[in-house]
């Protein structure tokens, strides 16, 4: 199965609301969403920094608490920002969910306890991940279980992946498309899934089919029955 990246959102619908996830649950695909940690460490389901660009808020997201941000309202509509825990109610097992944890100022063993306290006793399909070998390698000590990723977009050197992922020591891979086809991406495919951001177009979609194992999609990106 592939993953709506944010849940499906247009114009009306904005990325990472529960309108979203539901519109990507009538489709019947998984959710990929992002996470970030706010001011009194809750796991937001939220992509940016601060909500500048989504919410016309200057405030960061780690200085701010839930409370403030339920007063948010995501692109002029009257959704707002909410936590993961009012995600993982919405969503209850219906799909698999991927979720990507943001690292802020060295912040991913946080992030990442925050995310795992949430998922705690959620009785579904979820795999976490991040660009932060440090959220993972915490993940991978404190919850050994949970399906764990690295996500790569091509910025780092060989040593650097190497070095990631030792510490982490994933089950699988999310990359880029625009890197899935590189000899390291072929080499981890060969080890372990490869998962593929962000397939926006059908060429996407079909260079993932190729590449990697499944598809994160939006747009003309998503898969067709």
């Amino acid at each position: 199965m592939g993953f709506a990246h944010r849940g499906l959102h247009d114009d009306r619908i904005p990325e990472n609301s529960l309108a979203s996830f539901e519109a990507a649950m009538a489709l019947g695909a998984g959710i990929e969403s992002d996470l970030q940690l706010s001011g009194c460490g809750t796991a937001m389901v939220f992509h940016d920094r601060d909500g500048q660009r989504l919410c016309g808020q200057r405030a960061a997201v780690g200085d701010s608490d839930v409370a403030t941000m339920r007063d948010w309202r995501l692109k002029g509509t009257d959704q707002a920002p909410h936590t993961l825990a009012d995600m993982l109610d919405l969503v209850a097992g219906r799909v698999p969910l991927l979720l990507e944890m943001k690292e802020e100022h060295r912040n991913g063993e946080r992030i990442a306890a925050a995310t795992l306290a949430a998922l705690h006793g959620y009785d579904g399909p979820v795999g976490v991940m991040s660009f932060s070998a440090r959220a993972m390698r915490f993940v991978r000590k404190t919850a050994p279980d949970v399906r764990r990723g690295l996500v790569f977009s091509g910025r780092d050197v060989a040593l650097r992946r190497f070095d990631k992922l030792q510490r982490a020591q994933p089950d699988f891979i999310a990359a880029k498309v625009t890197v899935i086809h590189k000899a390291w991406a072929r080499a981890l495919r060969g080890r372990m899934p490869l998962y593929s951001w962000t397939a926006r177009t059908p060429a996407d979609a079909a260079k993932v089919a190729k590449c990697a194992d499944a598809p994160i999609w939006e747009g003309d990106g998503r898969p067709r029955p």
